[in-house]
């Protein structure tokens, strides 16, 4: 089994990568566990003050729980991945069963910020692609998706995004392995990567 970590900026291109690794694989060896699944639960949260809640800090996450999930499948177990959503800041009731796979994808803007986590990894990724590009995928991406304004997205990128980034996030690049420019349009390095797994999962069998 690989346990891959995959992070980088919002909007960098995360999501295209693990596409397009999906896209290479036999649907039957890989499942991804998206690290926006195990955000905290902010039900007790006030609604009119969950739009506050720094989602791109570490302390967002429940670390524990990401690992052991991991751990589990490690050891041939299944899961139940917890449901999150975005538009009520809250976990959902529903979860989603997961059978252990050749390969386990952990994705998320922090997915390599946690030593017990990156410790699981076979293989760490950090996407990498300009602030600018970042900036129009997200905020073509939360209004269509999230409900927000433009102005909405561009103040909580000033207030959050943006220093997040700078504290949290770009700094875990150097526990990378591999570190993919231009996001999801690098294909040579997208191919580099699916050669890495098919070479190691050949190993295995």
């Amino acid at each position: 089994m690989l346990i891959i970590g995959i992070a980088g900026g919002t909007g960098s291109g995360k999501t295209t990568v693990v596409r397009k690794i999906f896209d290479s694989l036999p649907k039957d060896e890989v499942v991804l566990l998206p690290q926006d699944s195990y955000y905290k639960d902010s039900s007790n949260v006030p609604v009119e003050k969950r739009q506050f809640i720094n989602f791109d800090h570490p302390d967002s996450f429940e670390w524990d729980l990401l690992s052991k999930h991991i751990q589990l499948l490690k050891k041939g177990e299944s899961i139940e991945q917890p449901t999150y959503s975005y538009l009520t800041c809250t976990r959902q009731p529903e979860t989603i069963h997961i059978e252990p796979r050749d390969v386990i994808i952990v994705e998320g803007i922090l997915a390599l910020s946690d030593k017990k986590l990156r410790d699981l990894m076979d293989l760490k990724v950090f996407v990498d692609a300009d602030p600018d590009e970042r900036l129009i995928r997200v905020i073509n991406r939360d209004i269509v998706e999230r409900g927000r304004t433009a102005e909405m997205v561009m103040e909580r990128y000033t207030r959050v995004l943006k220093p997040m980034h700078q504290q949290f996030i770009e700094p875990t690049k150097r526990y990378a392995d591999l570190i993919i420019p231009q996001g999801g349009n690098n294909q040579v390095a997208i191919d580099i990567l699916t050669m890495f797994i098919e070479k190691n999962l050949d190993l295995e069998k």
